[in-house]
């Protein structure tokens, strides 16, 4: 009979982000209380589950989400940096703010690679090394991997065959969200999603209007 594995992309919870900037990779970027909250519904709903691995992106957001879920699975947390968010030069930013910026335009000439940042390919190549790593430590039973939106997202993308290029607006990928990849044997059977910690989730503060002179 074929063993049936499960590997869930956990996106981390809310960061307390009051200038709203666009964090990507920077360092110093914690779960807000609300966050701490939706970390805490994700571990209550993983509780009892045959998860025997545990895995976190670098950075503080990541690994403060993964903190319930391994003290209630009584697992480690093993820190894979190729879960890490995607690198974007824009980070630092205002959210929005980099579309009011002339000299910006000249990186954003081909949003299908995208050219202001990680090439999407190069973000599903290290996302699916590591779903796939999970996979044969797993195997017959679940993982947690603690991630981020858009490495989420796009490996999501190329498992169901659909162009890597979209809208960051229509991603079905919410803060403490769950994508489930269920693999039967070495074949990926299908994939799931829920929200956790729906309840917590708030509104996305709209971009800041253009400062007027």
């Amino acid at each position: 009979m074929t063993e049936s594995t499960v590997v869930h992309l956990l996106r981390h919870g809310e960061v307390h982000n009051p200038q709203n900037l666009l964090y990507g990779r920077l360092p110093g970027y914690h779960l807000s209380d609300n966050g701490r909250s939706m970390a805490e519904l994700v571990a209550k709903a993983f509780a009892g589950r045959d998860i025997v691995a545990l895995y976190s992106s670098p950075l503080e957001r990541a690994q403060e989400t993964a903190a319930p879920i391994a003290e209630t699975l009584d697992l480690p947390i093993t820190s894979d940096a190729r879960l890490i968010e995607a690198d974007n030069i824009f980070q630092g930013h205002v959210v929005g703010g980099m579309f009011r910026v002339p000299r910006n335009y000249r990186h954003m000439w081909n949003p299908a690679r995208p050219s202001w940042g990680e090439p999407y390919i190069k973000i599903v190549s290290r996302m699916r090394a590591a779903v796939d790593a999970a996979r044969v430590r797993a195997r017959g039973h679940e993982a947690v991997m603690v991630s981020h939106q858009l490495p989420i997202w796009v490996i999501r993308l190329a498992a169901e065959g659909r162009r890597l290029w979209h809208d960051p607006r229509r991603r079905q990928c919410a803060l403490a969200s769950v994508t489930s990849f269920t693999f039967e044997g070495d074949r990926l059977a299908s994939i799931g999603y829920s929200e956790p910690a729906a309840s917590l989730v708030r509104p996305s503060r709209p971009p800041r209007p253009p400062e007027r002179g």
